[in-house]
């Protein structure tokens, strides 16, 4: 037991490790029985059942860790409805608000690369648990679980039904398949070898131009992140369509290897993070739905989202890095949208859950009732606000643990007061430590809580500003 109980962590999202190493049937079989007896524990009173959703995506063995995880839960007492396939992430948490389950368990290591699966464990209102719920499980590894109490039963479904007629009815479908169907507007999709694959498709019902839709366990040798080291490919689809295609829109959207992340192309080839897609769905979402409600932003994302906010008179709220922490705000005030800089976004309306088809799905709505393309659209947002800048994060490996906690204990006893010849001018400690500086630029040094890896994050007006800010903090680190 204890062996697991230190291998075993959650993170900002769930549970994982090197398959074979760290991530093994058996830790597994030890820790979903678990984190249902949580669930339990924690949603039981709401839903007066004993019911937990179980799926996956498509990784190496995903099925059949999903398998162990349905025969130990239901071993423990607990009915289990068991996905007959790989579906997206938030269909799961979906699948459990809509099936009043007490919550989901997921195996996805999402944006990792291929030797890495996991276990995500979604609450019973259709989002990420909190905190203390993961603690709670951790908490129970070093005990032994009770033998189960009643029979229980396996039921297999299919995740994508429901789901796919929720999306629908959050944007207007039929435009978007009109524009699409007149040649005025060209999808391509990076599904990059994931579980988003299909999925446009069967929203939209339209010939949609998906790529890496195969099922690769190696993500053609890189990791199903949305970033653009991973999409040469994607870049040289849409490069040859703009030679040989003039007419229309074009854009391209990517998902990352569970669906819960987004980024997007735009017809001049532009890659676009949650960081330029955010300002242009709130103002998206206001000004032609007229949705109302508050704006959550992790401390990490662009200055141009309140700008944006301020035009529609929206307020914000700022959390810590992790969707957890902003499905935690959306279950108490009226929310417009939740968003953080690695492409995570959710909606007031749906779940409070970061979904990436459903922000496709509203991306490109913004595209044809606009008429714009999305590089114009966020063009047109920084002549409005009188605001632009660019952004870049790198993530820097440490020798080790120790030489993590040498730099924290540095950077609390010896506050940092000029960075790259600027001078601080502001610090904000929500998490890790942002630094404002005097050239309206920031910068951002956050600690991984599991691993020896420093978080570097900047935005400035310019992207040599931004680059020799990450050199100059690069430099500090090592």
């Amino acid at each position: 037991m204890s062996v697991a109980a230190n291998v075993v962590k959650f993170g900002t999202d769930g549970w994982r490790g090197v398959i074979g190493d760290e991530f093994t049937f058996e830790r597994v079989a030890l820790v979903a029985p678990l984190a249902a007896k949580v669930l339990l524990n924690t949603y039981g009173k709401t839903t007066g059942n004993r019911t937990i959703i179980v799926g996956h995506d498509r990784r190496f063995m995903a099925e059949d860790f999903a398998y162990k995880v349905a025969d130990v839960v239901c071993a423990a007492g607990f009915d289990v409805l068991l996905t007959d396939t790989y579906a997206p992430t938030p269909a799961f948490s979906w699948a459990a608000k809509q099936q009043n389950a007490l919550g989901a368990l997921v195996i996805t290591a999402s944006h990792n690369p291929g030797k890495y699966l996991g276990l995500k464990v979604k609450s019973a209102f259709g989002g990420s648990v909190p905190p203390e719920v993961t603690k709670q499980i951790e908490a129970l590894l070093l005990e032994a679980l009770p033998p189960a109490s009643m029979p229980a039963k396996i039921e297999k479904f299919n995740p994508w039904h429901s789901y796919c007629e929720a999306l629908k009815g959050k944007v207007n479908i039929g435009k978007i398949r009109d524009a699409i169907a007149a040649g005025k507007l060209t999808v391509f999709a990076d599904v990059m070898h994931g579980a988003a694959a299909g999925g446009l498709a069967m929203l939209l019902g339209n010939e949609i131009k998906e790529i890496n839709s195969n099922r690769d366990p190696l993500f053609g040798g890189g990791a199903p992140e949305p970033l653009p080291k991973y999409l040469s490919r994607l870049f040289e689809v849409m490069r040859n369509h703009r030679e040989t295609n003039q007419a229309g829109l074009t854009v391209g959207l990517v998902f990352d290897g569970d669906s819960d992340r987004i980024a997007a192309v735009d017809g001049e080839g532009n890659f676009l993070s949650s960081q330029i897609l955010i300002p242009i769905l709130i103002d998206h979402l206001t000004l032609r739905r007229n949705f109302k409600g508050e704006i959550v932003k992790t401390v990490s994302g662009s200055d141009l989202i309140p700008r944006v906010a301020a035009l529609h008179n929206l307020s914000v709220f700022e959390t810590a890095v992790g969707y957890k922490y902003i499905a935690d705000r959306m279950l108490e005030t009226q929310v417009l949208l939740g968003g953080e800089e690695s492409g995570g976004i959710g909606y007031g309306s749906h779940i409070p859950e970061r979904d990436a088809l459903l922000s496709a799905l509203y991306v490109l709505e913004a595209i044809v009732e606009s008429g714009l393309d999305l590089g114009d659209y966020y063009r047109h947002l920084q002549e409005q606000t009188d605001f632009s800048s660019a952004y870049d994060r790198i993530d820097l490996p440490l020798a080790s643990m120790e030489v993590r906690s040498r730099l924290l204990q540095q950077l609390q006893t010896q506050p940092l007061t000029e960075i790259a010849a600027k001078p601080v001018i502001d610090c904000q400690t929500i998490d890790g430590y942002k630094f404002r500086l005097a050239d309206n630029s920031w910068l951002m040094i956050r600690f991984s809580g599991t691993e020896p890896v420093l978080r570097l994050y900047c935005e400035a007006p310019t992207l040599e500003q931004v680059h020799q800010t990450l050199a100059w903090a690069k430099n500090w680190a090592e």
